[in-house]
């Protein structure tokens, strides 16, 4: 973009609100975004770690205080950080949803109208900001597109063997996005670098049996067993997108506290990247055991070789089964990573989560452990998931994210040298 035309956003936008924190702010127009879109679940999980990492390395490449995501070129000297949040959220936003992009147009009008109005504020420091911007924001886009989540594979059918997952009613799909099981990593070394060593419970043990009935008896749809409070908390875990809601978590409790740009700008992209590289390792998993769903499993139990798990041929679950391989959860593996960092920066505090889709309705929890306690049980009595599935994938998000928060992000300056108020100014 030229240079007239970026001085000419700088001085010619015409709307005018408070001044909003740009990190914070356009992460929530990433969620509009892509609730608009309908991103999947799993699909969001590159899309937020895409948009967050292109923030954070624009941010930090500009005074650098932290290692980079990808782009290790440092950011010019006194450029506006502000301006550059602003156009590596814009740019990525335009990337990844351009159906949307007279949206995301008024969006940087209006950011770029609260950065004018600065009085420390002058028009280089914000074209330098900018431009920079745009460039850490193509440069992690071009990684990321050989990533290889694109093209898509030929469809996965699963098989018919006892025990192997199948396309599930009611809409019979083919598996889900199989190619995040082999996706580029963004720390982690490899998508098979924590896959379970023991994986699903064969399917005589005693545990597949508890297991078994334990959702054949909470998760259908007529469960007489099941509390009304249960089956809203399953519903509701089930209407969003993970990134969402811990995204919306980290947001509120951001804003108990003043913290810089910077600050932000680290904690949503640690958060993301670790629940991308969970997600990744939960694809690797569930593509690698094939494990099949209650909603298969419970009509054939007759045919499982367990003498503990009976059959119901018209079994229903309260939820519709997502189309892909069972263990482990997804649900839980992201979770797992994204409370880990949650904890890790707030520690173990009390909270508050709402949905973008199931509005009107928030869960409130007096800890993280309480929050994962109802998510892993929000999956069994949706009728999707075995208990196993749920725990085994929590462990390995807080895995994975221990592996990330240990090998990335490292402070590279003394955090008595970081000047918060610097910021504010640029």
């Amino acid at each position: 973009m030229k240079q007239a035309a970026l001085l000419s956003l700088v001085f010619g936008a015409i709307v005018s609100i408070a001044r909003p924190d740009e990190v914070t702010d356009w992460n929530k127009t990433l969620f509009q975004a892509a609730l608009a879109a309908k991103t999947s679940p799993v699909a969001i999980t590159r899309t937020a770690a895409i948009f967050e990492s292109s923030v954070f390395d624009a941010v930090n490449g500009i005074d650098r205080r932290f290692t980079p995501i990808h782009v290790q070129e440092a950011g010019p000297h006194r450029a506006c950080k502000r301006a550059a949040a602003v156009q590596a959220a814009y740019a990525s936003l335009v990337r990844l949803y351009p159906d949307q992009k007279s949206t995301f147009d008024q969006k940087r009008a209006e950011s770029l109208e609260c950065l004018r109005g600065h009085r420390h504020r002058d028009a280089f420091a914000m074209l330098a900001g900018l431009e920079w911007g745009q460039k850490v924001a193509d440069e992690i886009w071009n990684w990321r597109s050989t990533d290889g989540s694109s093209p898509a594979p030929p469809p996965f059918e699963g098989g018919t063997a006892i025990g192997e997952w199948r396309p599930t009613p009611p809409a019979f799909l083919p598996g889900a996005l199989p190619q995040f099981a082999t996706m580029e990593t963004w720390v982690i070394q490899s998508h098979s670098q924590f896959r379970p060593v023991q994986g699903p419970p064969s399917l005589d043990s005693a545990q597949y049996a508890r297991d078994f009935n334990e959702v054949k008896d909470m998760g259908s749809v007529s469960s007489p067993t099941r509390s009304t409070d249960e089956t809203l908390a399953a519903q509701f875990w089930a209407t969003s997108t993970t990134n969402y809601f811990w995204n919306s978590v980290a947001l509120s409790l951001l804003g108990r506290h003043r913290h810089s740009l910077l600050e932000n700008a680290r904690l949503l992209a640690l958060l993301n990247i670790a629940i991308a590289d969970a997600g990744i390792v939960c694809w690797d998993a569930k593509y690698y055991f094939v494990s099949w769903r209650p909603v298969t499993a419970i009509p054939l139990a007759d045919q499982d070789g367990n003498p503990a798990t009976q059959p119901d041929a018209g079994w229903t679950p309260l939820i519709v089964t997502p189309p892909f391989p069972e263990y482990p959860s997804g649900h839980s593996t992201a979770s797992g990573a994204a409370a880990a960092v949650l904890v890790e920066y707030f520690g173990d505090v009390r909270f508050t989560v709402d949905s973008d889709v199931m509005t009107g309705v928030i869960r409130r929890f007096t800890s993280f452990s309480a929050a994962l306690d109802e998510i892993r049980s929000a999956r069994v009595n949706g009728g999707i998931h075995y208990r196993t599935a749920c725990n085994d994938g929590q462990l390995l998000g807080e895995e994975v994210a221990r592996y990330v928060m240990g090998h990335s992000f490292h402070r590279l300056r003394d955090p008595r040298d970081d000047d918060d108020d610097e910021d504010d100014e640029r």
